[in-house]
């Protein structure tokens, strides 16, 4: 099946204006600025306009919009042509679900809706010309009548550029609530969602409907209730659709976010609601929607407890509320309470539905090949109407010579029963062994999971992931889902398709586990590593349970395994102490379990890429020269490790993290000098004492000391480091900063927070001009003075610098803000909890300034004027400060302050820090004016 055949929608904006008075100057605005959004707009043209019969191409433009606006200017009723536009326009809101609004141009709504003056001149003319009692002048009169009522802008002598810009902004909004896109084809959808409308009783206000859509996997449940979505999501105060449930919730903690998500897309919040437990996300659901009308589409249920938590009973939401469940499981609908008057079986496509489909799929509009209609005939009773398998079908076909063709109906033929796991296997027969290897990962491992990390796994193991995956996406074996950043989404899989993988897999060897390629499950695992029979056929172990099992690893269990490429562990107690051998081939080790592991290589090259070790190293893996591929280490939680592994024979190493260790007290001189080691991170070693005197890492870009409470000496740095962006060092005993932290010419975020002992800050801070954040919170620290540095060339301190957070630090002035040549961009001051009695005058002149921070400033006598970049002032809890003729009341600027940040907010200014920043300011400091 394909998408909803909801009535096209051509263009986002359908323009209704009289021409002769706007169209060179506000509707031309608007239509420029519309497009330059990317909001499709029509605007017709002179000569469309000429005559007095609007034409039957324009009527199917507004029919074809997701939107009209109609544009109310002084002669607008005089024209015909305008009137016919708006009675078509009201009819299309009433029948098509077509989005009205209105701008009332330099007229009042009053004037059309009685109507008067202009208008009313105008309807006179109209009456003499086709009668007083003409049904056309009758339903020109109601559709002017009835537009004036809706929301609509109104201008007089306001500024036009700016009404422009809230149209354009209303429009945009309303456009982001976007349908749900469901496939490519659409075949066989108009007379489904018009029976499920029926049954749903959408006339009705009173009832909440409960309809459960039935069907066998592959069947097109998810896209009829996608295009039914689609068709009706508009007419609800909220709504929202679950897309697969089942796998959303393998257990019942699961659920949770779903209730979050459902009460966050519904509620149309700005964050989500944190939903403690099940229980009490019950109670909200009820209590936030039990007065909204709500369309709620709860797709693939496999489990009475997921509707009891998401969609318990009628009297959870308003009057006229809409729920739709798909499911494999009819009595689930049965045992909901859903009775079978509600229960729509979704059913294959008929003969020729299912040969439209086909026939999209299976023939290019550039395809120059014939193909005989007994053939086409042929395939199409081999799917029998599925619409997956057509699809799946068809796409590995499209571009084939009839012979292709016919060769793989005999090979279809072959298939015993004729089910569709097999129709699904010939796509896969058709792959290349690249994509056949990608294929069988992600249908056993990685359905589900976030596509960057899928590749950095497959690239890890030799496979071309990135052309393997598009392969697998052109072939409809995996479909990219909810796209993230940069390029970035979810993989998902069909489960027939999924199911056919992991069959291939299991079809490798059926009386042995250990004979097959991937293992997966708990007990094939245990058999495979319990002993040293493993096969040299096992290519990757991916073992996850949601509750912890126990292993006991023999020694040579990876022995024979001499094909081993992935080895991923999670939650697993290995009770096994002895040393265990690993394979030279293994190329990626995630290894996140409990209990004792000593693992170590046999001679030789290893390729190891990976290494990831969580809660169970008991010594320090003895790195060789063979380790020349590897390039990430991480070691979390391991008691054991006393000191890190000597990295001058890994020669590749890119990351090395070290989370956790509570014993660490060493960190290997070959650490200072890598080559290729762009992140080094020590967090919470507590233990952490000796490090390399001299850094000089030329490529790193990222290092972190956090929390390593006895790390004392910052290391020299006698070249520039020109790739290190970040250092963390805070809550380390760290007395110093060398003189040559001005090397770090590509610094842009320094963290010294909790440094106790660190007192002051070297004047050559000011010599790096890429920083940008610098934090010292809670430290008692000296911050220096431009004019300590003796560098007369140096005009401009800290260029970048936008944040420069010193809470706490025991300051008792704060000199180096007077020179503006200082920090000229910056943007946040955090000084709360010092010993200022006053802050520099020159502050007003600092034009970047938004956010000041002086709160618990208990000194602080009074505040200076203020730049009028600021939009939030923190200042609270100052006892001494004084009323000045700049601020008349603490409160009263608080409170402006809130409400303008509150409106820059919704307006998407600066949103992440304004968002931050306003729940701040709400929760500490503005409850009592809020209540």
């Amino acid at each position: 099946m394909a998408s909803s055949s909801k009535s096209k929608r051509n263009y986002d904006v359908f323009l209704s204006f009289r021409g002769a008075d706007l169209r060179n100057n506000f509707v031309s605005h608007l239509y420029t600025a519309l497009n330059q959004k990317g909001v499709y707009t029509f605007i017709d043209s002179e000569e469309l306009r000429k005559g007095d019969q609007i034409s039957t191409a324009l009527m199917k433009t507004i029919e074809e919009s997701c939107i009209a606006i109609i544009v109310f200017s002084k002669d607008y009723a005089s024209s015909t042509w305008c009137l016919e536009e708006a009675a078509k326009i009201m009819e299309c809101k009433e029948q098509r679900d077509l989005m009205v609004f209105s701008v009332f141009y330099k007229v009042e709504p009053k004037e059309i809706r009685t109507p008067r003056e202009s208008y009313n001149e105008a309807m006179v003319r109209h009456e003499f010309k086709f009668g007083k009692d003409s049904e056309k002048v009758k339903r020109w009169k109601k559709a002017l009548s009835d537009a004036s009522d809706l929301f609509g802008w109104h201008l007089n002598e306001g500024d036009e550029s700016k009404l422009i810009q809230e149209i354009v902004k209303e429009i945009s909004t309303y456009l982001a609530q976007t349908y749900l896109h469901v496939a490519k084809h659409p075949v066989g959808i108009d007379s489904r969602v018009a029976e499920l409308k029926s049954m749903l009783n959408l006339k009705s206000h009173e009832d909440v409907v409960m309809v459960g859509l039935w069907g066998q996997g592959g069947i097109g449940k998810t896209t009829l209730s996608k295009a039914l979505y689609n068709a009706i999501f508009r007419q609800f105060d909220g709504s929202c659709f679950l897309a697969n449930v089942r796998e959303a919730s393998k257990n019942s903690n699961d659920l949770v976010p779903l209730q979050e998500k459902l009460l966050y897309e519904i509620l149309s919040l700005q964050q989500k609601l944190e939903v403690p437990s099940v229980d009490r996300g019950i109670i909200l659901i009820q209590h936030r929607l039990c007065h909204k009308k709500v369309l709620i589409v709860l797709d693939d249920v496999d489990d009475l407890n997921q509707l009891k938590a998401l969609a318990g009973g009628h009297n959870w939401f308003g009057n006229g509320s809409k729920i739709i469940v798909t499911t494999r499981d009819r009595h689930l609908l049965t045992s909901h309470g859903i009775d079978q008057a509600h229960v729509y079986e979704v059913k294959a496509l008929d003969n020729n539905e299912a040969h439209e489909l086909f026939s999209n799929h299976a023939f290019s509009t550039y395809q120059k090949i014939e193909i005989k209609t007994d053939l086409v005939s042929k395939f199409l009773n081999y799917v029998r109407g599925l619409p997956l398998g057509i699809e799946v079908l068809g796409s590995f076909l499209c571009g084939r010579s009839e012979h292709e063709w016919e060769s793989t109906l005999k090979k279809l033929f072959k298939v015993p029963n004729s089910k569709i796991n097999n129709v699904l296997k010939m796509s896969y027969d058709g792959l290349e062994t690249n994509e056949k290897e990608i294929f069988l990962d992600v249908a056993c491992f990685f359905k589900g999971r976030n596509s960057k990390y899928v590749k950095k796994v497959l690239d890890s193991c030799n496979l071309a992931a990135s052309i393997g995956l598009e392969v697998l996406i052109e072939r409809s074996l995996i479909k990219k889902e909810r796209p993230l950043i940069k390029n970035e989404y979810i993989i998902e899989m069909h489960d027939l398709i999924q199911s056919m993988g992991m069959e291939i897999v299991n079809q490798e060897c059926q009386d042995n586990p250990r004979g097959r390629s991937r293992l997966w499950q708990y007990d094939d695992v245990f058999d495979a590593l319990s002993s040293d029979e493993g096969d040299s056929a096992i290519k990757a172990i991916v073992l996850e349970p949601l509750e912890r099992k126990e292993l006991s690893i023999h020694p040579n269990a990876f022995k024979k395994m001499r094909s081993l490429r992935l080895l991923i562990v999670h939650n697993v107690y290995n009770s096994f102490e002895g040393p265990i051998l690993l394979p030279n081939k293994l190329r990626w080790m995630k290894w996140d379990g409990y209990g004792p592991w000593n693992p170590h290589f046999s001679s030789g090259p290893k390729k190891l890429v990976r290494l990831d070790m969580r809660n169970c190293i008991t010594r320090v893996i003895k790195l060789s020269e063979d380790f020349e591929h590897l390039t990430y280490i991480k070691l979390s939680d391991c008691e054991s490790l006393v000191s890190t592994p000597n990295l001058s024979c890994t020669p590749n190493l890119e990351k090395l993290k070290l989370w956790n260790c509570k014993n660490l007290v060493e960190a290997h001189e070959s650490i200072a000098n890598h080559d290729k080691l762009q992140v080094l991170h020590f967090k919470w070693c507590p233990e952490l004492r000796v490090f390399p005197n001299v850094l000089e890492s030329k490529n790193l870009r990222d290092l972190n000391f956090s929390v390593c409470s006895k790390f004392e000496r910052f290391p020299v740095i006698p070249h520039e480091l020109g790739c290190l962006k970040k250092l963390s060092i805070l809550h380390t005993a760290i007395k110093e900063l060398p003189t040559s932290i001005e090397n770090l010419v590509s610094l842009e975020e320094m963290l010294l927070d909790i440094c106790k002992n660190l007192v002051s800050i070297p004047s050559n801070i000011y010599k790096l001009q890429r920083l940008q954040c610098f934090k010292s919170a809670f430290g008692p620290i000296v911050f220096p003075n431009l004019m300590d540095l003796v560098n007369p060339c140096m005009k401009v301190g800290l260029s970048n610098l936008k944040v420069l957070d010193l809470l706490n630090c025991n300051l008792s002035e704060v000199e180096f803000l007077e020179d503006l040549s200082c920090f000229p961009l910056l943007e946040d001051l955090i000084l709360s909890g010092n010993n200022i009695t006053s802050l520099p005058t020159s502050i007003s002149k600092r034009d970047r300034l938004s956010i000041l921070s002086v709160s618990y400033c208990h000194q602080l006598q009074e505040i200076p004027k203020l730049p009028p970049s600021l939009y939030l002032l923190f200042a609270n809890g100052c006892e001494s400060l004084q009323t000045n003729g700049h601020l008349t009341s603490i409160d009263q600027i608080l409170i402006a302050l809130f409400f303008s940040l509150k409106e820059r907010c919704q307006s998407g200014f600066n949103q992440l820090k304004t968002d931050l920043y306003l729940s701040w300011l709400q929760r500490t400091y503005m409850t009592s004016f809020l209540d």
